[in-house]
């Protein structure tokens, strides 16, 4: 069985909503060590290490020695809980690892080629990829650390499947074996902009105001310049009243 990482834990008592906060101000992470038909055990785990270790790919897919009072426990992770608005481990679930029973975990999936591939490279196309990883079951020794893709035949509008996948013997892929094989990358080509022509025409459009517009916009033009007029008369009429009224 090959062990990627080791990590020490202490066993701990109390349990709810309190005690992990305790217990994370102190500088320690809340975790749980379940499986392998014996009882869970609650451990408490250095922040700092477990904060570390959760930055590697290979934590996620490797099996790791769990010290706990000097005997070593090889476990799995199968859950780890971030903190919604910091960088901070919340809890661990880990489980136990027997070298005779199979065990289930997500694998990494390491694509190459792409650059080199024919839809990339001659055909203008881009890569999407469905997914990053998948889930397989095998014993602890046929653990692979991640799957692999070759990518450098592909063409464009061409995809590859999860049973185009090579996993090592004794590996198996939980997809396939359920019956389903969906797509995990695929080579397409880019999305066509919108031509110049039809932004300009948009733009000179938004611009300048519809026919209609500029049509009801002209009476009632030349209707304020009636009333302007009309305005200016009345206060001539009234003008030369006022004189007249002056000299008698």
């Amino acid at each position: 069985m090959r062990i990627a990482f080791e990590i020490s834990a202490e066993p701990r008592n109390d349990q709810g909503k309190g005690a992990s906060r305790r217990l994370r101000h102190s500088g320690k992470v809340p975790a749980i060590l379940y499986g392998a038909h014996a009882e869970p055990t609650r451990l408490a785990l250095e922040h700092h290490k477990v904060l570390a270790l959760s930055a590697d790919e290979k934590f996620y897919s490797s099996i790791i020695s769990v010290s706990i009072g000097g005997q070593k426990q090889p476990a799995i992770v199968k859950d780890v809980q971030m903190h919604p608005a910091r960088t901070a481990v919340m809890h661990i679930d880990l489980q136990r690892v027997m070298e005779n029973e199979k065990i289930r975990l997500h694998l990494p999936i390491h694509f190459r080629g792409a650059a080199a591939s024919p839809g990339v490279k001659t055909q203008g196309g881009v890569i999407s990829h469905h997914m990053a990883d998948i889930e397989v079951v095998c014993l602890p020794k046929d653990l692979p650390e991640f799957v692999e893709l070759d990518l450098s035949a592909m063409n464009l509008n061409e995809s590859l499947y999860v049973a185009d996948i090579k996993v090592p013997a004794g590996v198996t892929v939980s997809a396939l074996a359920h019956g389903a094989n969906p797509p995990v990358v695929s080579v397409h080509a880019p999305r066509v902009a919108e031509p110049e022509a039809v932004v300009e025409e948009a733009a000179v459009a938004a611009a300048t105001p519809a026919e209609g517009a500029v049509a009801a916009a002209a009476p009632a033009a030349g209707a304020d310049a009636k009333k302007g007029a009309e305005a200016k008369k009345d206060d001539g009429k009234k003008d030369a009243a006022k004189k007249e009224g002056g000299k008698k």
